[in-house]
């Protein structure tokens, strides 16, 4: 008779900008873990995590959500990168949809354009709406466009020419030009779909982080060898770590929807289907709506970009429990959306941080065991958290307790506010739903927002602290391929 093959230990991590999360399941039960992020290198929280586990990387097998492609659209440093497109349309990016996000403002903010004007380069063929060729390559092309590369030195490449979900040839044509060891991203391959900026947009984003994903990944890679490695999509669906890394415009909601997939676990397990969900961490609240399955979205946004791709449909706020507070020019309180992160984090976590921040609030109040915190793993400062909390309470004149009682219901009203924009905004009554909470922050606020909403049901789960990354583990592996097709239809 065989022996039955041992069952391979599953670890699910979800790195975030304060705390990096672990869920290890061997079959039978669970074992999480919380380390501080490193947001330099994620990779190396990551293995400090796996070593305080006491585990190897043999019989092991890790599914990850990754933020190194967010915060790098999040904070504008992606690799230099070329855009290529038909001649006349180099500025198409640019220009985008002319849509102001200040209507009456006759003197908006100028923003900075995605690409360079010096590094939009053009060629001369091109294809119209119904697939027939217009023009071809001119003989000069090529060696303008290897000209051009030579001059800019990128590290990547982004190839954007009108209907290339029609005929990739053109695109292709142009990828062989192109020098060898530059990251190279076609709009035909990433998003073959009409709508030239949309595609453009997502094309680009995928070349701008590409080079940064791919790397930190392949490291990652090595350093777990020989576990394999798979990676959490924005679609909720896992996928190799090879494939991943080509695809970096597929991962900028990797980590939330972890949490999504994990709640929608969760509320299967205790027979609810409707559900609000809200996930509150050390940056940044995410909500979301889920009615049996997760909803997704092709009109998503991260940052001032939109991101055609498919993806969690979910809003996020600048709102954690490492969110500042502060006094602003007018006398008023302000929370977020500001974040102590990782490194120093809040005054509490004794690291050097000094500015006054949601946790440091929910300690002075009592609401945070200090001895107790990580399961006792961490201590928190309560006299650090108190005299942070004092400089806000002395621009108010009130007492520190005052004071952090208008930080959390200032904090609360900016995630009331959330959890109304998926529901009451969109005409759902938000009250027959079950609000779920989860992230390190969750359950110290879920009461307060329940209650705002008028909801009366609400579920914390046990492992409600790293539940996207269980969310990991219970993600299905998939793909979310789109293609326009246009004809008549009879």
């Amino acid at each position: 008779m065989n022996k039955p093959e041992p069952v391979a230990l599953q670890l699910g991590i979800d790195t975030g900008g304060t705390f990096t999360d672990f869920v290890l399941f061997d079959g039978r039960s669970l074992r999480v873990h919380k380390v501080l992020s490193t947001p330099q290198a994620p990779e190396q929280a990551i293995l400090q995590g796996i070593r305080e586990l006491g585990l190897t990387t043999d019989g092991l097998r890790v599914v990850h959500g990754s933020t190194v492609a967010t915060n790098a659209v999040l904070e504008h440093k992606g690799v230099r990168t070329v855009y290529i497109s038909n001649r006349g349309l180099a500025d198409v990016l640019t220009i985008g949809r002319q849509a102001r996000r200040e209507l009456y403002n006759l003197q908006p903010e100028v923003l900075r354009a995605p690409v360079p004007a010096d590094c939009c380069l053009e060629v001369g063929a091109r294809i119209g709406a119904d697939g027939d060729r217009i023009s071809d390559f001119s003989p000069d092309d090529k060696a303008a466009l290897r000209a051009a590369i030579e001059t800019i030195r990128p590290a990547a490449v982004a190839i954007n020419l009108l209907f290339s979900f029609l005929d990739d040839a053109d695109e292709k044509t142009v990828e062989d030009w192109l020098p060898d060891g530059l990251f190279v991203s076609r709009s035909s391959d990433v998003l073959p779909e009409y709508r030239e900026y949309e595609r453009g947009i997502a094309t680009w984003l995928n070349a701008w982080t590409g080079p940064l994903v791919a790397g930190y990944l392949e490291r990652l890679e090595q350093q777990l060898s020989p576990a394999p490695l798979a990676v959490m999509q924005s679609s909720g669906g896992t996928v190799s770590a090879d494939r991943a890394g080509s695809k970096a415009v597929h991962l900028l909601l990797s980590g939330p929807a972890g949490g999504l997939t994990g709640a929608q676990f969760i509320g299967q397990q205790s027979g609810q289907s409707r559900l609000m969900t809200f996930d509150m961490g050390g940056t940044s609240t995410d909500v979301a709506l889920i009615d049996g399955d997760i909803q997704l979205t092709s009109e998503g946004h991260v940052g001032r970009w939109p991101v055609a791709v498919p993806m969690v449909d979910m809003h996020t706020i600048g709102a954690g429990g490492g969110s500042i507070a502060s006094i602003d020019a007018g006398g008023l309180l302000c929370v977020g959306p500001e974040s102590a992160g990782a490194d120093p984090g809040p005054a509490c976590y004794g690291q050097g941080g000094q500015r006054p921040t949601v946790t440091d609030a929910n300690l002075v109040l009592g609401r945070l065991q200090p001895q107790a915190f990580l399961g006792g793993a961490m201590s928190l400062d309560v006299e650090a958290a108190t005299a942070a909390v004092m400089v806000i309470a002395e621009q108010l004149q009130v007492s520190a307790e005052a004071a952090a009682e208008g930080i959390i219901a200032l904090a609360n009203e900016h995630m009331a506010q959330a959890l109304r924009v998926i529901s009451v905004q969109r005409g759902t009554d938000p009250r027959p739903y079950m609000l779920v909470s989860f992230g390190g922050a969750g359950g110290l606020h879920v009461c307060a927002l329940a209650d705002a909403l008028g909801m009366r049901r609400a579920l914390v789960p046990i492992h409600a602290g790293v539940l996207s990354a269980l969310g990991m583990l219970a993600a299905p592996r998939s793909r979310q391929l789109s293609r326009t097709l246009t004809g008549v239809l009879a």
